[in-house]
């Protein structure tokens, strides 16, 4: 008898969720993506062998508001303010992306991703909170911990992120570092061998050709003292054609290779990102997926445990939840440290453990990630509480500060 009201009262937990669930579901099934993609295959004069193809894909990022506003019918003033803002931020999106608009308007999560948004324009928050160019020993690397270090090889990207933690390094044209920069970087890691484990990133290191990848991949591990690689993308999301066969075997040969990508909405969870991910698993890649909470887009309890559950059947692991950083033009995004952690709260218990991933405020001025946990919300003192980095250094954060003006 007991057990039998305790499963009925587990069954009416879950009730509301597994409403939300469906209610998604009905809505992925009238999605707009045929009539979207259909429309920009006419505006751009392509064909559907053109779409499959991730060149055609990144040689077509819309990146003007004409062409933007051809495609979407753009709300009254948008298109002025997409141009005021461009004039500081430069933007891209590729064709994918654009066609998973569902809402024109800022309330659409893949919208507010990568559509400039005249609040880019408040002054708000710093360049480079991460203090990454403090953290530049030699070359293009980015040092932070003892054992491990970052290599950033380009700043081109699939899509620009309107969140972007380093739009700082976006500027006016798309680059890859230069090959003194790649062996100073190179040079760097053989001098130093207490680092072991190392990560790509960028910009978008997949944007870049597949023989690239692969010199950069095979000088790396050609370093004794490098035992992981690691490659940050969100090719998965913004443009998943870029998984080619080609690619995969670039992969495959250097495996295994840790992937991180950043799923922040499952309305970024397509057929085509899912059996991009689950090809990246068959040759011989780890993925993990480092969310960012962002305002407007996933600071819903419902949205991050379907997220991650779903992310989990593209054989992703959810891995950390980012607290946003402040990075400059990125007020309207910011979300309260004591609104995150209710958030990962509701994870506990009422998903498995594969689905809840690490949340992570990183430090300011470079002092490193830390991890925080619901129960930090007992012991703050007047809205703030005392955090130590992993060099036991104190800081003082405020919970409730939520980017408000």
């Amino acid at each position: 008898m007991e057990s039998q009201r305790r499963s009925d009262e587990l069954t009416a937990r879950a009730q509301s969720f597994l409403e939300y669930k469906q209610k998604w579901n009905s809505q992925i099934v009238e999605s707009n993506y045929t009539q979207n993609k259909a429309k920009i295959l006419f505006h751009l004069k392509a064909s559907e062998e053109n779409w499959r193809s991730w060149t055609w894909q990144i040689s077509n990022r819309i990146t003007d508001v004409h062409t933007l506003a051809q495609i979407l019918k753009l709300k009254p003033g948008m298109a002025e303010d997409i141009e005021l803002v461009s004039k500081k931020y430069r933007w891209s999106i590729s064709p994918y992306y654009l066609s998973l608009i569902q809402n024109v308007d800022y309330s659409d999560p893949i919208l507010k991703q990568c559509i400039p948004d005249i609040q880019e324009l408040d002054c708000w928050g710093e360049s480079d909170p991460m203090n990454e160019a403090m953290t530049n020993p030699a070359g293009a690397i980015t040092r932070r911990y003892p054992d491990r270090a970052i290599i950033n090889v380009t700043n081109r990207c699939f899509m620009f992120c309107r969140h972007c933690q380093r739009r700082r390094n976006i500027g006016e044209n798309d680059y890859a570092i230069h090959q003194k920069l790649w062996k100073e970087s190179l040079a760097y890691l053989y001098a130093h061998p207490e680092i072991r484990d190392v990560l790509i990133t960028g910009g978008d290191p997949l944007s870049l050709g597949d023989s690239d990848i692969d010199s950069y991949l095979t000088q790396l591990r050609e370093i004794p003292s490098v035992e992981i690689v690691r490659i940050g993308t969100r090719a998965p999301v913004t443009m998943p054609s870029r998984i080619t066969s080609s690619l995969l075997k670039v992969i495959q040969k250097h495996a295994p290779i840790y992937i991180n990508t950043q799923f922040n909405h499952p309305a970024e969870i397509t057929d085509e990102a899912k059996n991009a991910c689950l090809a990246l698993n068959k040759s011989g890649a780890i993925l993990g997926n480092q969310m960012v909470l962002l305002k407007g887009i996933n600071d819903d309890a419902f949205t991050i445990r379907l997220l991650n559950q779903q992310l989990l059947q593209c054989g992703v692991r959810p891995y950390y939840i980012f607290h946003p950083k402040k990075v400059i033009g990125t007020r309207h995004f910011y979300v309260s440290v004591e609104k995150g952690l209710g958030l990962v709260g509701d994870l506990y218990g009422n998903t498995s453990g594969l689905a809840i991933p690490a949340y992570i405020y990183n430090a300011d001025k470079g002092l490193g990630k830390i991890r925080l946990h619901p129960s930090m919300l007992k012991h703050s003192q007047n809205n703030h509480i005392f955090l130590n980095t992993w060099e036991s250094k104190e800081i003082k954060i405020n919970i409730t500060e939520d980017g408000t003006p």
